[in-house]
């Protein structure tokens, strides 16, 4: 096929460019602007555009398919003239689904923790050497890219992202994928400027689960009672399995399964980690993986890029990073660090990044998450603010909405970088919470000093 992709530089969209070309495709592609990894990624493969930018010429009736990232503007100038053109026109979750019509389709839906489950599962089936395709949000250790499509597979994994599929397709991804299997870990009000009531954001999962194949299975986290409402509301013929975090004990630092194998020691840690866990371990157990196989093959799993990743550890130090922005995660990680290292201090910094995280009518939402940490520090940019065309927030909102007398706000990326760096973090842990880079932190020169 020849398929051209409008906006290629997203973390999926080069990903899916990256393996097409692989197959044997013709692959195209424009965006205005692409940046690391994503950069590097597509020169290798010869894909990187020229020049940046969009141009109307690279749109012929030569093209067989058009995969249009969410990243371009409907007013696209690639966008309008293959729509001119009578060009077929595919969302990225809209192309998965075609590509995996005569698959079993394993869909991983939640607020938060979907990443981590998928990338569990795709390390267990990786170790076991059972081949499936799949979707992940993030890049994992044995895995060259992380979208993976082909002819003969029987399973489709699939990351399910509730955020609109394309410009012109406002449609929840994961309403695209039809799933014989599906998946919920939580869910926690966000994309405020997409779903502007709590109430219309939970029927994005209701609509998800109602569309589960029939005879499908739903798998599901009992312990939030959002998603068991979602699972006892709907009229679709499923089988349903709730799970919830199993027992475990931490012992000199590291987290313990209770298994009727034995105890078994993990990589990972955590309730939100060892929830994750229990909700993989059914997936691949519908998948033909027994659970003395998924214990032996999860004890290497280390974690998904950017989700509680440990970046640099000594013998007084350590710090990770996480992609933590969504309240719930934010609490949810930072209660997970302080119980893990319960005999050293926890800082932890939180990046406020996304449109929610900075909309002041969704701020109350982060009251008392960081309430486990020693020191809480948050950061954001005035900068990010204008560019989402928000109105300003102050120091003192922030302060209020986190409901902590002493948590530090910074604004500006140099005077906070200045900060950490003249933090004294023996027996400390460092956790930095961000969908960004707060302003351009140099994370490698941080790691290497401390």
């Amino acid at each position: 096929m020849n398929i051209h992709f409008i906006a290629i530089g997203g973390s999926a969209m080069h990903n899916l460019a990256i393996d097409l070309h692989q197959q044997g495709h013709l692959v195209t592609g424009s965006d205005d602007a692409i940046h690391e990894p994503s950069k590097s990624r597509l020169a290798t493969q010869g894909l990187l555009p020229k020049t940046f930018g969009w141009f109307p010429d690279k749109i012929s009736p030569k093209i067989d398919a058009i995969i249009l990232g969410m990243h371009a503007k409907p007013d696209n100038a690639e966008l309008l003239k293959a729509q001119e053109l009578g060009l077929k026109i595919y969302s990225y979750p809209e192309f998965l689904y075609e590509q995996s019509k005569d698959k079993i389709r394993v869909v991983i839906g939640g607020s938060h923790g979907k990443t981590t489950i998928t990338a569990m599962i795709l390390h267990v089936l990786h170790y076991h050497k059972k081949e499936v395709d799949y979707m992940v949000g993030a890049q994992l250790s044995g895995f060259n890219t992380m979208v993976h499509l082909t002819q003969k597979n029987k399973y489709m994994v699939l990351e399910g992202d509730e955020y609109l599929s394309s410009p012109i397709d406002k449609r929840p991804k994961f309403h695209l994928y039809k799933p014989h299997i599906a998946l919920i870990s939580g869910i926690a009000w966000d994309h405020i400027n997409v779903f502007p009531t709590f109430e219309n954001y939970v029927e994005q999962f209701q609509i998800f689960v109602d569309a589960i194949l029939p005879n499908g299975t739903i798998i599901y986290n009992k312990t939030d009672k959002n998603v068991a409402e979602v699972v006892k509301n709907t009229s679709n013929n499923l089988t349903k399995i709730p799970y919830q975090i199993p027992e475990h004990f931490i012992n000199n630092g590291i987290t313990f399964l209770k298994t009727p194998q034995g105890d078994v020691a993990l990589a990972v840690f955590g309730n939100h980690n060892l929830q994750n866990l229990a909700g993989a371990q059914h997936i691949c157990a519908q998948m033909g993986i027994n659970e003395t196989d998924f214990y032996k093959a999860i004890v290497s799993f280390k974690g998904a890029d950017k989700r509680l990743q440990k970046i640099a550890e000594n013998d007084t130090s350590v710090i990770f990073k996480d992609f933590a922005h969504a309240p719930s995660k934010v609490m949810a990680t930072t209660q997970a660090v302080k119980e893990q290292y319960q005999n050293r201090k926890l800082l932890a910094c939180l990046e406020l990044h996304t449109y929610s995280s900075l909309n002041p009518k969704f701020l109350k939402q982060y009251q008392l998450t960081l309430e486990a940490a020693d020191e809480a520090v948050v950061f954001y940019s005035p900068k990010a603010l204008a560019i989402k065309q928000l109105a300003p927030i102050s120091i003192a909102q922030i302060k209020e909405a986190f409901n902590r007398k002493d948590l530090k706000v910074f604004t500006d990326p140099k005077v906070f970088s200045d900060y950490l760096f003249a933090q004294n973090l023996d027996n400390t842990v460092l956790l930095l919470m961000s969908s960004g880079n707060y302003g351009g932190l140099d994370f490698k020169k941080l790691c290497n000093v401390n």
